[in-house]
């Protein structure tokens, strides 16, 4: 059929070739991860494309820390700054919440501190209209954190102790079924803050109060956050034997979705006293566990939220 020996050699090679191009396709679209080619421009008008404002607002935001990584500080300022005015204003305060938070924290990043004070203030008026104690409390130790943070936050150490003052006085009224993840986000938040001797106050009750719950996530997540606290202040041993125990309690978590937010805190808490190792190893569980997720956007959530974590 070929005329000559090099004319089936080049053949061959083209069907091989070809062959192994099919195969990689097939492979791309069958479980393959692809990375996105959009440019920003073409990622900002999907985002302004989405359905409803708050996927609008949660696409923009992407959009922007993929900006500010870029070293786009403007750009992505003013792509974070529509995003907050896209945030719907008349839903669940708790819902509604984090989205601010989210944006409040990564304008802090970007050193846009006031732009950030002025987002965190939006955050602790919508928390005195909450009534639910726990949920007021997460609100307002997560603002208080962001508010003092130096390195990534809004360096406001005055309106920081204001507001985790009050989020210490919530944490008080919580149900003792909740009362070690209020206690954890308080101490959590004076720690971010800088704060350290406000947050070394509540470790001690933080402990108790993790040792008598018996949901296994928030234990887990209790001991990180006091692991946390005692790294900060030069407690190493009590941090270790604290990471050490709340690594335990995370491992025997059975739903996938707890699992990977319990690993996710261990893993900040071992970053925080020091152990890189020790952290990117955790992040890699909570990883596995996070893919386990069946419900697509609670796995979209917690993975942004492991993402995050690495960097």
């Amino acid at each position: 059929m070929f005329s000559s020996a090099s004319t089936r050699a080049r053949v061959g090679r083209i069907a091989t070739a070809v062959a192994l191009a099919l195969v990689i396709a097939w492979s791309g679209g069958c479980g393959g991860k692809k990375k996105s080619t959009l440019t920003i421009a073409q990622r900002l008008e999907r985002a302004r494309a989405q359905k409803t404002p708050e996927l609008q607002s949660r696409e923009l935001v992407r959009v922007a820390r993929s900006q500010f990584k870029a070293g786009d500080r403007k750009g992505a300022a003013k792509t974070l700054s529509e995003a907050r005015g896209l945030i719907p204003k008349d839903n669940d305060t708790m819902l509604v919440a984090p989205r601010i938070l989210e944006v409040a924290a990564l304008f802090a990043e970007m050193d846009e501190k006031a732009t950030a004070r002025g987002v965190l203030d939006e955050v602790v008026t919508l928390a005195g209209g909450v009534e639910d104690p726990l949920g007021k409390t997460l609100m307002l130790a997560e603002a208080g954190g962001i508010y003092g943070s130096q390195t990534a936050g809004a360096g406001d150490s005055a309106k920081a102790l204001a507001t985790l003052k009050a989020a210490a006085t919530a944490a008080d009224t919580v149900d003792d079924r909740f009362k070690a993840k209020a206690l954890a986000a308080v101490a959590l938040g004076y720690s971010d803050a800088g704060l350290l001797d406000d947050a070394k106050a509540m470790v001690e009750a933080l402990e108790t109060s993790a040792r008598a719950v018996e949901d296994p996530r928030a234990r887990a997540e209790a001991f990180a956050a006091a692991a946390n606290v005692r790294a900060k202040g030069g407690d190493s041993d009590a941090a270790k034997a604290l990471l050490k125990e709340a690594a335990e309690v995370a491992d025997t978590i059975d739903r996938s979705e707890n699992k990977a937010y319990a690993l996710l805190a261990v893993a900040k808490a071992n970053a925080a006293a020091g152990d890189d190792a020790a952290a990117a190893k955790l992040l890699k569980q909570a990883e596995a566990a996070a893919q386990r997720v069946a419900d697509q956007e609670a796995q979209r959530v917690v993975r942004e939220k492991i993402i995050a974590a690495k960097k």
